[in-house]
């Protein structure tokens, strides 16, 4: 097993959570895991991205080299598009379609969408919007894990487990909170491939 994961946003929309609990689960499982995370300005709404690399053999790097990720994870559309000379000819982009304009320049979402629709395998999903209808507007980014857990390889108990540990200290309450958006975003997927 071998899966290379870049995972992109900007700060405060919850990619690290998203790299919590993909580490954990891996981790879980008995798999190696190197991630190497870049984190933009500090306040919110700087890039943020991380590199995760999980493989049941030793993992020398924690840089994904250009053209080989597997899979890349984006709660925010142009983001994905910003590291597509990562991702390999077979990958995966799995993104929210809602922008988050940071910048005074940010292209038109035809442009992104038509940059988007050009690639073979792509999940796009308004995770605002699918987690606003389950009443939890802040696990947007559960939703987004949700979409991409057929692609990620590592089960979807495993990861329903690493949502668990990694909000368990928050209440019960929140737990569910995101394994409701988590369930959520794997209807989705389920639906779109």
């Amino acid at each position: 097993m071998k899966v290379d994961i870049i995972l992109a946003g900007v700060g405060g929309q919850g990619i690290l959570s998203i790299a919590t609990v993909i580490g954990s689960a891996a981790l879980s499982d008995g798999l190696y895991l190197k991630q190497a995370e870049v984190h933009g300005m500090s306040q919110r709404g700087g890039d943020v991205q991380s590199h995760m690399r999980i493989s049941s053999e030793p993992i020398h790097s924690d840089l994904i080299p250009k053209g080989c990720a597997d899979l890349i994870v984006s709660l925010e559309p142009m983001e994905a598009l910003r590291y597509l000379p990562y991702l390999s000819k077979e990958g995966w982009i799995i993104t929210n379609t809602v922008p988050f304009k940071n910048i005074p320049n940010y292209p038109e979402m035809s442009a992104i969408e038509a940059e988007l629709g050009r690639l073979p395998h792509v999940i796009a999903l308004d995770v605002d919007a699918i987690a606003a209808e389950i009443h939890s507007p802040r696990s947007a980014n559960m939703v987004l894990l949700g979409a991409a857990a057929s692609v990620i390889d590592l089960g979807e108990d495993l990861l329903r487990d690493g949502i668990r540990r990694i909000f368990a200290r928050k209440g019960e309450d929140i737990v569910e909170t995101n394994l409701n958006a988590f369930e959520a975003g794997i209807q989705f997927a389920k639906k779109r491939q």
